[in-house]
């Protein structure tokens, strides 16, 4: 199955089923990078585009935002991907990962740790033109603590907030009740207005550009914010087209109608006119895996787990995927992460299909079994992983059949509803922690509260160690330590066969020529505010 003749075959299989878009250019990726339908655009460059004299610009994206644009009900990467262009907390990301003063201009820090006093900045306007207030934060700050529906990682996280206090009109005295290591990212949360009803709809924050519209599964649009307290936005117009099709995308480049599209696979990017675009490469800072429903037969079955992490070849992943781009992981935590990446679990399981065998033997499964892997259908990158994984599999006598679904379809009945016996996805930090990383594989996470609401424990992980040393992280005051055991929490996800991590993907943007400025951020976001015509 190394041979060549084994890779020609099942990338045929991968082109017929998910290409289609070479198909409809007249290119497939058997022709060489610069060769075919690259060539043949290049006899016909597309002009600059109109939108660079009215001064905007249209961004193709794969998946439709969340039903609800209110950022802290957010669920979907790709929401708080755009999003991240709206709203603000008192702090806000950076380029290099670090957190920088937004709604706030400064923060003091007692020397315990258990004090913080926040100073507003001067004249930071909502976008419905009000001045942000001590009470809009402080309501944002209590409704993420309080809200069950909001983002588990970070609601969690603010339990530590024992009190929030005025301190005149602009500063805001925090008082927790332990030391967090991790407080000031989860105050990345988003500053609202406290007696605003329609974040759902009409969303309105701080951030450099607005919310104008929304037609669902078409299309979102933003503009400047001319208000903004910070440093501008160069465009004054950005519309994001949606497009669940990969080869849509592709075709909206070429033709002129889009003029950015990230996440593309390399395939992508080799059918595109390099007259007409420049390709730029990051990291997604995400964990791609193949998840596995740990309550679902047979996965419930540690043995299984493990004889799936020597049966697939992430290597060979990478290479027939992705032309080789991708970076190897071994646990829920991306390299960009460098803090707390654990290099030495890349290769904890080395491909070995003899011990694969040997374990489906010891669990009772010697002839395999059938399996079903999910995928999101309008990630390209996922549904081509998962079909190299089904090949890989068939090696060790498991036969996985691919079950393709709509986005919103995924959301419901895999991720929420965990109906699903393995999924191929990636997963980001949010907010930047490790404990957001981390956090989501404990048991409390797992099972539902009272109310019936469960946490972000999809693949239904169940293991008391790990529980125990997330315990002892959250409590943990010494950073040095903190990290030690956050590497032991990745450790046990890892020896257990919590899942089969694969890669954090490289990010390939296609950007027209004449568009500069783009920015890569070590999270899953694109800030439009740095783009602009030359």
């Amino acid at each position: 199955m190394k041979g060549e003749v084994m890779k020609k075959k099942l990338l045929a299989g991968i082109l017929a089923v998910s290409m289609v878009g070479a198909l409809l250019t007249g290119c497939g990726k058997g022709a060489t990078q610069g060769e075919g339908s690259t060539q043949a655009a290049a006899e016909a460059p597309a002009e600059t585009p109109e939108r660079a004299k009215t001064n905007e610009i249209v961004i193709g994206i794969a998946q439709d935002l969340d039903q609800s644009l209110d950022p802290h009900y957010a669920v979907a990467a790709g929401t708080k991907e755009v999003m991240f262009n709206v709203f603000e907390g008192l702090v806000k990301y950076d380029s290099n990962g670090d957190t920088v003063p937004a709604v706030a201009s400064d923060v003091q820090i007692s020397e315990d740790g258990l004090v913080y006093t926040f100073t507003l900045r001067d004249g930071v306007k909502f976008h419905n033109g009000e001045t942000v207030d001590l009470d809009d934060v402080i309501y944002s700050i209590q409704r993420c603590k309080d809200d069950p529906k909001v983002n588990p990682q970070t609601s969690t996280g603010l339990k530590c907030i024992a009190n929030l206090e005025k301190d005149g009109d602009n500063k805001l005295v925090m008082t927790l009740s332990e030391p967090n290591t991790e407080l000031m990212s989860l105050l990345t949360l988003a500053i609202i207005p406290s007696d605003y009803d329609k974040q759902d709809t009409a969303p309105i924050g701080t951030g450099p550009y607005k919310y104008v519209s929304r037609t669902a599964q078409e299309s979102v649009e933003l503009e400047k914010f001319a208000d903004y307290w910070g440093t501008p936005g160069n465009l004054d117009k950005v519309t994001y087209k949606i497009n669940e099709k990969a080869e849509g995308l592709v075709m909206g480049l070429e033709s002129g109608a889009l003029d950015l599209v990230s996440h593309l696979s390399s395939t992508q990017v080799g059918e595109l006119s390099k007259e007409n675009f420049n390709i730029e490469q990051g990291t997604m800072n995400l964990v791609q895996a193949l998840y596995l429903n740990n309550e679902a037969a047979p996965f419930d079955n540690e043995l299984v787990r493990q004889a799936l992490c020597y049966a697939v070849d992430k290597q060979e992943i990478l290479d027939m995927a992705f032309d080789g781009y991708g970076f190897p992981i071994g646990s829920n935590v991306f390299p960009a992460f460098t803090k707390y990446y654990d290099e030495s679990l890349v290769n904890y399981y080395e491909h070995d299909v003899q011990k694969a065998k040997d374990l489906l033997a010891q669990a009772g499964y010697p002839n395999g079994f059938d399996m079903t892997i999910t995928v999101p259908s309008n990630y390209l990158p996922h549904c081509d992983t998962a079909e190299v994984i089904a090949e890989q599999l068939k090696e060790v006598g498991i036969n996985a059949t691919l079950k393709r679904v709509e986005w919103e379809t995924w959301k419901a009945d895999t991720y929420a509803g965990r109906n699903f016996q393995s999924t191929v996805i990636g997963l980001t930090a949010d907010p930047l922690t490790a404990r957001s990383l981390l956090e989501r594989f404990t048991t409390g996470q797992r099972v539902a509260d009272a109310e019936g609401n469960r946490g972000n424990n999809f693949i239904n992980y169940n293991n008391a160690d790990y529980d125990a040393l997330f315990e002892q992280a959250v409590k943990c005051y010494d950073d040095a330590e903190q990290v030690k055991i956050y590497k032991e929490m990745e450790k046990n996800l890892t020896e257990h066969a919590a899942s089969v991590y694969i890669q954090d993907m490289a990010d390939m943007v296609a950007i027209r020529k004449g568009l500069t400025g783009l920015t890569f951020y070590p999270l899953y976001v694109l800030d439009v505010s740095t783009l602009k015509w030359e």
